[in-house]
């Protein structure tokens, strides 16, 4: 017992300090989202707010939006991730180059892969001056507008090209581990690499490839300054919205802000929720079959 315990309490003077500045932050929140803010006079409890903001039509597309750029971004980072991994596997490149060119994104800040994406990507970039010395575009306006869009391709592109290598690093290790046998006895029994790599390797990598998704859907649907600086001004993604109704110089509007705060905690909890349950499952899985043998 007291060797169990002995990491708890080694850890206890940072978790008393992160928990309780963390566990005040969010009932602090809850309790304003609920009108409860008494340095400016609001004392009753109520669910107006809440209600005002979900028959909201600027709060409906802002959620869309964060959903949709979240779900894209993540569904195409996971896709390439998983085809640099096996890219990597089966060349036999694991201690190459290319695997360690894949993972210089992961240590750049985003505010900097935002400034690489727009000097890139906009009307005014690199890509643009290119078209237009090369005579495909007659001035740089006619380039597509990538940035500052409503289909929010530029944020799209961000958080893909500081993702992808993240999930290539995970779910290559986990590639790595599966047995080549169970491969190489797909291929004798006359599979393609495809049909293999789909029947065989993809279901036995399932657990990180699901975990992979929901931590950079997590982090992307909750990620503030990549929307704040090359987002649309219409619709805001929820964090942006979330601060220029925090700004708000009338503190009686900060309840509005508190509860788009407590909707992100709820469905960051809910992901955070279905990322543990899916490794529970799965190591669950691992241990009988252990146990089996």
């Amino acid at each position: 017992m007291e060797e169990k315990m002995k990491p708890y309490f080694l850890l206890s003077p940072m978790l008393i300090i992160i928990v309780g500045i963390l566990g005040f932050g969010i009932v602090n929140c809850i309790l304003q989202s609920l009108g409860y803010f008494p340095a400016v006079g609001l004392r009753e409890i109520t669910f107006k707010y809440y209600r005002e903001v979900f028959t909201s039509a600027d709060f409906i597309q802002s959620l869309n939006f964060s959903v949709y750029t979240s779900m894209v971004s993540s569904i195409l980072s996971v896709v390439m991730g998983i085809s640099i991994a096996y890219f990597i596997l089966i060349s036999n490149k694991g201690n190459g180059v290319l695997n360690k060119i894949y993972r210089i994104p992961i240590i750049v800040p985003h505010t900097v892969v935002v400034l690489l994406v727009f000097n890139v990507l906009s009307q005014s970039g690199v890509i643009s001056r290119i078209f237009y010395y090369m005579g495909i575009i007659k001035n740089t306006s006619q380039f597509p507008l990538f940035i500052f869009d409503r289909k929010g391709l530029g944020i799209i592109t961000t958080y893909v090209w500081k993702e992808v290598p993240f999930i290539a690093l995970v779910v290559y290790g986990t590639m790595s581990r599966v047995n080549k046998k169970l491969f190489e006895a797909a291929l004798n029994l006359g599979a393609s690499k495809k049909r293999a790599f789909f029947y065989v390797v993809l279901p036995l990598i399932m657990p990180s490839v699901v975990s992979c998704f929901l931590i950079v859907f997590a982090f992307s649907f909750g990620s503030f300054e990549v929307p704040y600086l090359i987002g649309p001004t219409f619709p805001k993604a929820l964090p942006v919205k979330a601060y220029i109704e925090y700004s708000n110089s009338d503190l009686t509007n900060r309840p509005y802000a508190m509860v788009i705060n407590t909707i992100l905690i709820i469905i960051t909890s809910i992901l955070i929720f279905l990322y543990e349950r899916c490794f529970s499952l799965f190591w669950g899985k691992q241990d009988r079959k252990y146990d089996r043998k």
